[in-house]
């Protein structure tokens, strides 16, 4: 059976490895807070002393931190993933990585004989503790179809999105547009509310006509019940559109509306600090109107309220 060894139990990696220990994968884990491992180590999974002992021991290593630098870090110390990984073994980035990084990364795992994937995931924290969220995987085919049956147990929607390095690419392009949603739905609701409208009724407008998103069903939520909890903060949207920046800088696209996002959240971060709850970048316009932007009935944290289902591969229109 395939040993699998994950690094970083934050607020997407401990609910990603939550599913390879619930589904009876072998797990070996470590985190830089040996308490956030706690958990894991009490339901089965072992403890690695070194992420370079993690590597020997495992068949395949997952990378989810919040960094490109702090995967780096864990990928190149001298006890780190690299030092442990040979033939046969595959590195699995799913952090939301810059595409130059994880390739530069990718050639050095190549080098020592292993097989690097990035394979970040999208659909928020809720989707991914049941292990219904969706994963983009850049690698060679054959080292996907390797790693299909342990993406399908991550994850339910699984997409193939080309060579090492596009998986990135298009992580940082869907949170982008996750981010410019949620800014416009900040305007919305603001505007809604000073124009005299019941937000409850705002929002089922919005859900049932061409305005409805994913963004909406979820963080709209939890904006209006005031939480703003996420999981989800400040400083790593600016990270993730400051990426899809570089992309469109290096490809030549004159992009618009993403430098007015890095400069939104930019000023909420001064606001309110870079780890603030995303949503609450609904602040700068609830202060600016001298309103609360709440409603009843709306819940504190997302649930995924779908059952967990077997993963499959999702294959593209035209092929």
């Amino acid at each position: 059976m395939t040993t699998v060894g994950f690094i970083g139990l934050g607020n997407v990696g401990g609910k990603l490895a939550g599913s390879i220990l619930r589904n009876g994968l072998p797990l070996m884990v470590r985190d830089l807070d040996r308490d956030a491992a706690a958990p894991f180590l009490e339901a089965g999974a072992q403890w690695a002393d070194s992420p370079k002992a993690m590597a020997e021991a495992c068949d395949i290593v997952i990378t989810c931190l919040p960094s490109p630098a702090a995967s780096a870090a864990v990928m190149e110390a001298d006890d780190g993933i690299l030092a442990g990984l040979s033939a046969g073994k595959v590195w699995a980035e799913m952090s939301t990585t810059d595409e130059a990084e994880v390739k530069r990364l990718g050639t050095m795992v190549r080098a020592v004989g292993a097989d690097p994937v990035d394979c970040p995931v999208s659909g928020g924290c809720h989707r991914a503790a049941t292990g219904n969220i969706a994963i983009f995987a850049g690698c060679d085919r054959d080292v996907f179809d390797r790693l299909l049956p342990v993406l399908t147990v991550l994850g339910r929607r699984v997409l193939h999105t080309g060579p090492l390095g596009s998986a990135s690419v298009l992580k940082v392009v869907t949170n982008y547009l996750a981010t410019a949603n949620l800014i416009t739905l900040s305007e919305a609701l603001v505007t809604s509310k000073m124009a005299g409208m019941d937000l409850n009724v705002a929002y089922e407008a919005i859900r049932i006509s061409s305005g409805n998103s994913f963004v909406h069903e979820t963080e709209s939520q939890v904006i209006l019940n005031g939480s703003r909890d996420i999981n989800f903060t400040m400083d790593l949207v600016i990270k993730d559109v400051s990426l899809f920046q570089e992309v469109a800088d290096r490809a030549g696209v004159p992009l618009e509306i993403s430098p007015k996002l890095i400069e939104i959240f930019k000023d909420g971060q001064d606001r309110y600090g870079p780890r603030e709850w995303s949503p609450n970048i609904i602040k700068r316009l609830e202060e600016a109107c001298n309103v609360d932007i709440l409603a009843p009935g709306f819940p504190a944290d997302m649930v995924d309220d779908e059952p967990e289902e077997p993963g499959y591969e999702v294959i593209p229109k035209g092929r």
